[in-house]
């Protein structure tokens, strides 16, 4: 299988070249030529399988320049440090409402589903072709500390992750910044975690310094990343009863789109999903995209589930592609008018697939609080936003996004208590190490030079 880009100016790529080269050379993103099919027989043969064995054969559609024994490999290594052997869990709190739990990774986020896997493909990658590779991400929380455990310690590989300084959990900084390892390099910037995307888009279009740095992408805009965050949609749908499959509406707090819209992807692949909520925080940009059609940027507002603290859904753009019936042209100048004005209004788009819900800063406490009297299951703030609507007629599948333990000082607010975890306390007792740096191009760029592998 080949990979093209949503604006249509760069050469077609293999998909270890695609995941190596991250952000197309045109500025667009890495999509399938064509969309693969799963019809049903092929998917009540894959309700057999355990979650490696379903990501494996899952990837065997994309992956075709990998080999099985390889890639088998590979899967197995990226889920066997997950501490639940369901790996993704599907919790029934009724009859009709479910949570898919995504936090039982290394850091404790739906992040590590993808970066578990992208970390073990760079290494492949590194080992195959004799080469060193640097790897930069942006993040406003979970990306990053998912992204560096991948790679930690791996030779041939160092990382550097942009966030904003002040803006992520105190525990989620600390899962960035005190790995105690040679090859990371948190990159604390002023500004919003849409500051570091935009810098990082800058470096990334400089082709020159991306070649000779061999720099790849860790965030949603690697390809590998939404293909791997499928998977588990896959395997809570198949675990669902049966009646309930074709209606099924899942429940998705995000902020950069890259969570949903693997969900819409797989639902394009011909699972028949009933639709997804699209649930924000009170940076609404997706809310307001899918009840208005207006995609509109506004300011960022820090708030008390920082990993949706966003207004440029990098994601955006592949939705975009399949939208505008896949033509780049259109893309192209959609793009280059939303990054002078920052506004785009769509003529028409997917209403029967998606719905949105809004969360205000002020309402979640108390929504974690509901969730836990009415079925004495605790949220964190991110996945408390997926909860601020809610059909009981319908079946729902609600993602939680991470654990708990990352966000104490909420919980505790909301419902009395301090959830912990045994790795984040070891983390409390290292000492924090992060690289101040000005969220320029030019800055971040010289700061790479001096320590790329």
């Amino acid at each position: 299988m080949k990979f093209i880009s949503t604006r249509g100016q760069a050469d077609a790529l293999g998909f270890s070249d695609a995941v190596a080269t991250g952000l197309a050379p045109d500025g667009g993103l890495f999509l399938p030529e064509e969309l693969p099919q799963f019809p049903a027989a092929d998917l009540a043969a894959m309700a057999e399988l355990d979650y490696p064995k379903l990501c494996a054969a899952f990837f065997r559609r994309f992956a075709t320049d990998i080999n099985d024994a390889t890639f088998d490999r590979l899967v197995a290594k990226s889920y066997a440090g997950f501490s639940h052997p369901e790996i993704a869990p599907l919790v029934p709190l009724t009859d009709k409402l479910h949570v898919l739990e995504l936090f039982h990774g290394p850091t404790l986020a739906f992040k590590d589903f993808a970066l578990q896997l992208l970390g073990n493909l760079y290494e492949h990658q590194c080992e195959a072709r004799g080469q060193t590779i640097n790897v930069l991400g942006a993040t406003s929380g979970d990306t990053g500390a998912a992204a560096i455990h991948g790679l930690l310690g791996k030779p041939g590989t160092a990382i550097f992750i942009l966030y904003p300084d002040g803006r992520v959990a105190p525990l989620q900084e600390r899962q960035m910044t005190c790995m105690q390892a040679d090859n990371v390099y948190p990159m604390a910037i002023e500004g919003s975690f849409d500051d570091a995307q935009a810098a990082l888009k800058e470096i990334f279009a400089d082709q020159a310094f991306r070649i000779e740095h061999r720099l790849s992408a860790v965030n949603s805009i690697n390809l590998a990343r939404v293909l791997a965050q499928c998977v588990y949609y896959l395997s809570a749908w198949l675990r669902l009863p049966a009646a309930q499959r074709d209606n099924v509406e899942f429940v998705v707090p995000t902020g950069n789109f890259g969570n949903v819209l693997a969900g819409w992807m797989l639902q394009q692949m011909g699972v028949p999903i009933h639709g997804f909520k699209v649930a924000t925080n009170q940076n609404d940009i997706l809310h307001r995209l899918f009840t208005t059609g207006e995609y509109r940027v506004d300011r960022v507002a820090p708030s008390l589930a920082p990993s949706m603290d966003i207004q440029v859904a990098s994601n955006f753009e592949r939705f975009l592609y399949y939208n505008v019936d896949r033509d780049p042209g259109r893309v192209r100048e959609i793009m280059a008018t939303f990054k002078t004005t920052g506004v785009y209004r769509f003529e028409n788009f997917d209403r029967d697939s998606f719905s949105a819900s809004r969360c205000a800063d002020a309402e979640i406490p108390g929504i974690i609080k509901r969730v836990y009297d009415n079925h004495g299951y605790v949220v964190d703030p991110h996945t408390a936003c997926a909860f601020a609507e809610h059909d009981p007629a319908r079946p729902s599948v609600v993602l939680a996004t991470a654990h708990p333990a990352k966000f104490p000082d909420t919980i505790k607010r909301a419902v009395g208590i301090s959830p912990k975890h045994d790795s984040l306390e070891i983390l409390k007792t290292r000492p924090v190490v992060k690289h101040p740096v000005a969220a320029q191009a030019d800055a971040i760029r010289q700061f790479i030079r001096d320590r790329a592998v």
